[in-house]
């Protein structure tokens, strides 16, 4: 088996592709390893007493309330017993992004920015969710979204 790397700051993704001679069941296998590797990773958030796994592709933001971190999806805000940097480096490579000390924000559910008089930036996420983002994080948020 040969393995290649090839490097193209053209692609906006990376792009895995496996070339076989033939339908082979170690392909098919390979491809399902990496399929569950680059799966994004569901998050355990709590409603009381109830566990719920959140796909990632739903959640909104985390935040911190308090000493508690909770997660926002379009059908309610959750308990997570993870810390925002311990969050941070599990969703490390997707959309996520630090907007704030205390708060991470999936960059897939933006909608808007604002840019404020005071130099301030209004930023607002799917369903009217609106977020704050520091100064000190503006030009990290500025170049995950591609703008200048």
């Amino acid at each position: 088996m040969k393995v290649r790397l090839k490097i193209d700051p053209a692609v906006p993704e990376t792009e895995v592709w496996v070339v076989a001679p033939a339908h082979t069941a170690a392909a098919d296998a390979l491809v399902e390893q990496l399929r569950q590797r680059c799966a994004p990773p569901a998050v355990t958030a709590y409603d009381g007493q109830r566990a719920l796994l959140l796909d990632t592709a739903e959640i909104l933001r985390f935040f911190t309330d308090g000493k508690a971190v909770r997660v926002q999806t379009a059908q309610g805000v959750y308990t997570v017993r993870a810390r925002l940097y311990e969050l941070e480096e599990i969703l490390r490579g997707q959309r996520f992004a630090r907007i704030s000390q205390s708060e991470l924000v999936n960059l897939a559910h933006v909608t808007a920015l604002d840019l404020r008089f005071s130099g301030a930036l209004r930023m607002t996420l799917t369903g009217g969710v609106v977020c704050y983002p520091s100064r000190r994080c503006l030009k990290a948020i500025k170049q995950a979204l591609g703008l200048r």
